[in-house]
């Protein structure tokens, strides 16, 4: 059996990412969405996605690039000189790590973004972290204990084949997948022990912001059994705030080739959000 959820990150990022995931749902194969709650256009997305039940709405847990839920003064450890989470990943995760006073922040951080998400009066699908830093085994544990409290379905977990890659195109296996994928695999096992459901497969490390109609279509194609998750970045266009060489656009009409619903079809693939497969 396969089963394949097309999730869009950075929901609520900008209304340029809105109307993608409006179109790329509404016309396309896109079946969930990851949301920003502090993003620029937060408030948009929720309108829209009520206005879309059928769309499966995750949290896209920020807590680097962005800016937090709480004020930054209960966050100082987390945050720069302009009140915005810290860019310095390697650092901020030592901290994390290390310092019971950079936890306690960090709970009350995470925990905020769950209970602003809960405020929008959706329901929560599943949970990710913005530049995968839900890796770091401090806030794969917080997820866990908050997520699972707030009722999460299902997280998302960096494990790419690099196999099915090649078969799709000339690929080099990554280095960083190599020595990420032990953290991945045991990221893993703690969701499924908490009752979170995990897919077997992601799809998106390798091909971020660049995930063109021919790797889509190669994905489909070569698609393992079990439960897939292929992340994806649409947008109209570019917009502030928006990663330096992204394909949106190229991404977003991916998503609405008229090729795939038939392709889907055919394979026998079923969409949906981790609900819809969390049994």
């Amino acid at each position: 059996m396969k089963n394949l959820i097309i999730t869009a990150d950075d929901f609520g990022a900008a209304v340029a990412v809105n109307e993608a995931v409006a179109r790329a749902h509404q016309g396309g194969i896109l079946s969930a969405a990851s949301l920003m709650v502090a993003g620029d256009a937060a408030g948009d997305a929720v309108t829209r996605a009520k206005a879309m039940p059928s769309l499966r709405v995750g949290l896209h847990l920020v807590l680097v690039e962005g800016r937090p839920v709480l004020p930054a003064a209960a966050v100082p450890d987390l945050v720069d000189s302009t009140g915005h989470f810290r860019t310095d990943m390697a650092r901020a995760g030592a901290a994390m790590f290390f310092r019971p006073k950079v936890r306690a922040q960090l709970a009350a951080e995470i925990e905020a973004q769950f209970a602003a998400f809960a405020a929008t009066g959706l329901k929560l699908d599943h949970v990710n972290a913005h530049k995968h830093f839900h890796l770091h085994p401090t806030i794969a544990a917080l997820i866990v204990r908050i997520g699972a409290a707030h009722g999460a379905r299902g997280a998302r977990v960096p494990l790419e084949p690099q196999a099915i890659l090649g078969r799709i195109e000339n690929h080099k296996p990554s280095g960083v997948v190599a020595l990420t994928a032990p953290f991945a695999r045991a990221l893993r096992r703690r969701f499924r022990r908490a009752g979170i459901a995990a897919p077997d497969q992601v799809f998106g490390l390798a091909w971020s912001g660049a995930m063109t109609a021919a790797r889509l279509g190669g994905l489909i194609q070569n698609m393992p059994d079990g439960l897939t998750e292929i992340y994806m970045h649409p947008a109209t266009g570019a917009y502030p705030g928006s990663a330096p060489g992204y394909l949106y656009r190229e991404e977003l009409a991916a998503l609405t080739d008229s090729q795939f619903p038939a392709l889907l079809a055919r394979l026998g693939i079923e969409t949906g959000g981790f609900s819809d497969f969390s049994h």
